[in-house]
């Protein structure tokens, strides 16, 4: 845990559970890296991907490890306790030793297969326009107050999770947006958290690398929207899982809608601009809020009914939402336009699911009046069940599809590619460009006037990972010196 709350508090923790730690030891912090252990933490030892915890406890003890906790007795130099579910208490003891943070916070959580970045983006931003001091912690990293902190996953480990929301309330903030992944809630990284409101994108297929069955992976994400998480729900209930998880909840639900009339909060109204919408949204109450909104996207207009419903909840004003509303920005590597005066519209986009690639190349169709050109890979390591679902979405979406590399981490890209392109007969539609630079010059080179290109897939990241190497590689990047390359010859 490389992020800590300045202020040190020492604890007994016979004073958490007398059962567990059955001596009187006193620790100022808990770790789950031996490597990152301060004096004073308590260390647990608990069994990872690859390796237990217990392996790394003479690094633990050598950096100043006061206890450790661990589901075998281990031979250390420290006090020494036994649970049979470490990891599941590591997010419990973190809050009680920084005294709940989260309980002192206007906490949101976001979960859902796609449009969390956006979502948690679109409340942190009308918080912070509406005078709340906000952090935000998620896919693109860690914004508390004005400082950006890199983050590398989604939803950090349990302990550096109730670390970031003190060091939140350290710093004069009021309120703490999250993205929550299935992988967080199934691997107990949010045990201890206590959220104001949780909020369901939708559900749409991915990771079953991990949750194996649809049924897993919605349980995974219901699990969140229960008492020991949430007070209350904002679901967007046009997604079928969605107003499965709405009629099933036993916490307090409000629903949004686009198409239902009879939701809490229901699009009214969404004509497009220039730039974006004009949209209106009703209230079940009767409110309104109305104005412009800046983003691209039939999906974000989902998104931004659930940021609406959120900040509402969380005490922000229709008539506030309504002033903030044309200020929204688009989230980096969501729909990101790149322009250097070309005469097509060029778009980067995270979408690495079958669901996100169709949505955004059907965005993309409603404003072009040329030619779509995609450029899309699919991870390695990863769901391999998606990539061909994903490589048919993206040919079927598109006049011209360029089929590429991703992250091949430890994986064959050849291999992947021949999965993303099974079954399909590319002809003079498709084409197969192992090396991603390649592919977004051949885009480029494909592209007219009128047409809109699209880089699907990395979105925000820098980086490009094969086999545990990771190279300097961004899509906004890489597609603008194409650009440039191309207006040069």
């Amino acid at each position: 845990m490389s992020i800590r709350p300045n202020f040190a508090v020492s604890k007994s923790l016979s004073d958490f559970d007398p059962k567990i730690f059955d001596q009187k030891c006193l620790v100022s912090g808990v770790c789950i890296n031996a490597q990152q252990v301060k004096k004073g933490d308590l260390f647990i030892a608990f069994a990872g991907a690859k390796t237990h915890g217990a392996k790394f406890i003479e690094q633990a003890v050598k950096n100043g490890a006061a206890a450790v906790l661990s589901d075998k007795k281990l031979d250390a130099q420290i006090p020494s306790f036994i649970t049979p579910a470490p990891r599941k208490l590591i997010g419990p003891i973190t809050a009680w030793l920084y005294s709940h943070p989260f309980e002192q916070l206007v906490a949101a959580g976001v979960t859902g297969t796609n449009g969390k970045t956006t979502t948690a983006n679109l409340v942190k931003q009308i918080w912070q326009l509406s005078g709340m001091q906000s952090a935000l912690i998620g896919t693109l990293g860690v914004q508390i107050g004005g400082e950006n902190l890199p983050t590398t996953r989604t939803t950090p480990e349990a302990d550096e999770l109730q670390a970031l929301a003190a060091t939140t309330l350290e710093k004069g903030c009021t309120n703490l947006v999250m993205e929550v992944s299935s992988h967080a809630i199934d691997q107990s990284r949010v045990k201890g958290c206590k959220y104001k409101v949780v909020a369901f994108t939708n559900l749409t297929q991915d990771h079953l690398d991990y949750h194996k069955t649809m049924d897993s992976y919605f349980a995974a994400k219901a699990t969140l929207f229960t008492a020991e998480y949430a007070s209350a729900a904002v679901i967007n209930i046009d997604d079928l899982y969605g107003a499965k998880l709405a009629s099933g909840s036993d916490i307090a639900v409000t629903t949004v809608s686009r198409r239902d009339s009879s939701a809490d909060y229901y699009l009214k109204r969404s004509e497009v601009s220039k730039n974006g919408y004009f949209v209106e949204i009703v209230s079940k109450k009767g409110e309104v809020i109305t104005g412009d909104f800046g983003l691209l996207g039939d999906f974000n207009l989902e998104n931004l009914l659930l940021a609406v419903a959120i900040a509402h909840l969380t005490g922000v004003s229709t008539t506030q939402i309504t002033s903030v509303l044309s200020k929204l920005n688009s989230v980096p590597g969501r729909l990101e336009k790149v322009d250097v005066g070309q005469s097509f519209t060029a778009l980067v986009d995270y979408a690495h699911s079958p669901d996100a690639v169709e949505r955004v190349l059907k965005t993309a169709r409603s404003f072009t009046g040329g030619k779509i050109i995609g450029v899309l890979g699919c991870g390695g390591d990863r769901d391999r069940s998606k990539r061909t679902l994903m490589g048919k979405a993206l040919f079927n979406g598109c006049d011209q599809a360029i089929f590429t590399s991703d992250n091949p981490r430890s994986e064959s890209a050849d291999q992947i590619l021949s999965q993303m392109i099974d079954g399909l007969v590319l002809g003079s539609k498709g084409f197969v460009f192992p090396d991603r630079k390649q592919a977004i010059d051949q885009a480029v080179k494909l592209a007219k006037d009128g047409d809109t290109v699209l880089v699907l897939g990395k979105g925000h990241e820098s980086g490009q990972d094969f086999k545990g190497l990771i190279t300097p590689f961004d899509d906004r990047i890489e597609l603008a010196e194409s650009i440039k390359r191309g207006m040069k010859s």
